[in-house]
């Protein structure tokens, strides 16, 4: 139904691509905080358990209702959804495939800027002053400090960062699939892991820079990251598990309906089953072998234990970080090609995140391509700038990222494999995962697509809700019902007007998705009315 034919110009170019969108900010900084925090040894089982029961079986399954669609003309995800099912109403449970990546890009975009940002201030020097406050750095760079402070544009402000990334996505966008987005990736991605690797060979020679402080050595760091501690508790515990499942969504991009729409490009007979494995892996050695082994030893080495633990995403990549770098031989030089490298993660799945509206656009409104871009370049802008101006506290950022980035998520994840394993069906699916398949996926996927995965799904969904909503303390004998920050936000004693803001930005964007649905809708059962219309007869 797309205007435009485009595809891949080779399956590595795809599968850079998909990992890329999957290699980010969280591979670097959220993973490794949360190995941490929650105990090395304990999260990993559960990440790893995650990855098995999660991330490769949904990652199988959007490779191959993206191909399966394609090959029916469709690569949106309301269009696949319509295709493959066959009701009306299934194009509407593909909206959150549209809406989701669109509205993560309006503030992913904004910390993209930042990695930017830092990068030129650690080149100029900016970063490596004596004494320096990094925490009180972050807050002004970024506008926490108050709404509309950040709307500035001198050479070290984020306002022109924020402008040069979003017209570089664009225009990368506006080249289509094989000429913007796989040009990018084919690129940045090997220049990425290059860069870590530097960082990483740099990061284990360090030893032990403080001779008064024997214990903060780079073994330690990594026994601090990596040692076991206390398993079989942690293993106990829901919310580690929450955790490992979040960051498995985070990492491998499923849920967010970029990889179903990536391998709607695919050729008809491209495997599906190694190329989905393949852009597991690449991801997996981003992050645990690269993003694992960088931050928080680095951090340990010169800050111990104290300056690591606790630390959010934000925190440890953009106050901790810049700490350590100046500690460090050769820091200026180090800290630049480190926010060089966040940003190569950051344009290489920011990237992903635009490709599931234009390909909606095009194929559900008949757009061409300046339309489409300009069009979703309109609403997303519009998006960047409410979070670009509220930004005191980071709260327009936060709310959207709790209600749709990690909310959505989960939902989106659930409809795909119900789709694949109970609508498609399970035998049918696996069959059409198959052709074109170099290597076989193990025959117990079937049991695990078709009951372990939903079920693991519903019950970490229902999990996040009790303790990201309701607020309960995982407790039977003492239960406490707290209900959280978020939920306070909007309904409790003293609301957060930007958050309430946030949420009416997310209303009408949904109303807006869903307004476009029903107009493609109707696009697409005229065509096939017309398709179905035998020759000499007028078409009702």
């Amino acid at each position: 139904m797309a205007q435009a034919k485009e595809a891949w110009s080779s399956r590595f170019g795809v599968i850079l691509a998909v990992a890329g969108s999957a290699v980010g900010l969280g591979n670097f900084l959220r993973f490794p905080g949360l190995a941490a925090q929650y105990g090395g040894g304990a999260f990993m089982i559960a990440y790893f358990v995650s990855l098995l029961l999660i991330g490769i079986p949904l990652g199988w399954v959007e490779w191959t209702l993206g191909r399966e669609g394609g090959r029916r003309g469709f690569h949106s995800t309301a269009g696949i959804f319509h295709a493959l099912m066959s009701r009306p109403w299934a194009k509407y449970l593909g909206v959150i495939g549209f809406f989701t990546p669109v509205v993560i890009y309006t503030y992913y975009v904004y910390v993209e800027a930042w990695c930017l940002g830092y990068a030129l201030n650690a080149i100029t020097g900016k970063l490596s002053v004596p004494g320096m406050n990094y925490g009180e750095f972050f807050a002004r760079f970024t506008g926490a400090q108050a709404d509309g402070v950040a709307l500035q544009f001198g050479l070290h402000d984020v306002g022109i960062f924020v402008l040069i990334v979003y017209v570089l996505n664009f225009i990368f966008i506006y080249r289509g699939i094989s000429k913007g987005i796989e040009m990018v990736c084919t690129y940045a991605m090997p220049a990425l892991i290059l860069i870590a690797i530097i960082i990483l060979a740099r990061v284990m020679t360090l030893g032990t820079p403080d001779a008064a402080k024997p214990d903060q050595s780079v073994l330690n760091g990594l026994g601090y990251l990596w040692n076991p501690r206390d398993v079989a508790t942690g293993l106990k515990n829901p919310e580690l598990w929450l955790a490992a499942a979040g960051q498995i969504f985070f990492s491998l991009s499923v849920g967010f309906g970029v990889i179903i729409t990536y391998a709607s490009y695919l050729k008809t007979k491209d495997d599906v089953v190694l190329s989905g494995l393949t852009a597991s892996a690449a991801n997996e050695f981003c992050e645990v072998g690269l993003g694992g082994l960088i931050t928080v030893p680095a951090a340990f080495i010169f800050l111990g234990a104290a300056g690591v633990a606790g630390q959010g995403t934000f925190a440890l990549g953009f106050n901790v970080l810049p700490e350590v770098f100046v500690r460090m031989p050769g820091g200026q030089i180090f800290a630049s090609i480190f926010f060089i490298l966040l940003f190569l993660a950051a344009i290489t799945s920011s990237l992903s995140m635009l490709q599931p509206g234009i390909a909606f656009l095009e194929e559900g409104l008949g757009l061409g391509r300046k339309a489409s871009v300009a069009l979703l370049g309109l609403v997303t802008g519009l998006g960047t700038l409410f979070v670009w101006y509220f930004s005191r506290d980071l709260k327009a950022m936060d709310t959207l990222d709790f209600w749709v980035g990690t909310l959505m998520l989960f939902i989106q994840a659930t409809i795909l494999v119900i789709i694949f394993a109970w609508n498609v069906g399970i035998e049918r699916g696996w069959a059409l995962m198959h052709e074109g398949a170099e290597m076989r996926a193990p025959t117990i996927y079937k049991f695990i697509l078709r009951w372990v995965t939903p079920l693991f799904l519903v019950a970490i969904f229902v999990m996040w809700l009790m303790k990201n909503v309701a607020g309960w303390n995982f407790s039977f004998s003492q239960p406490v019902f707290a209900p959280s920050g978020y939920v306070l936000d909007l309904i409790g004693a003293q609301p957060s007007p930007v958050a309430r803001l946030a949420i009416g930005m997310i209303v009408l964007i949904t109303a807006f998705a869903l307004v476009l649905t029903h107009l493609a809708g109707k696009r697409w059962d005229a065509a096939a009315a017309r398709t179905r219309t035998p020759k000499g007869k007028a078409t009702p």
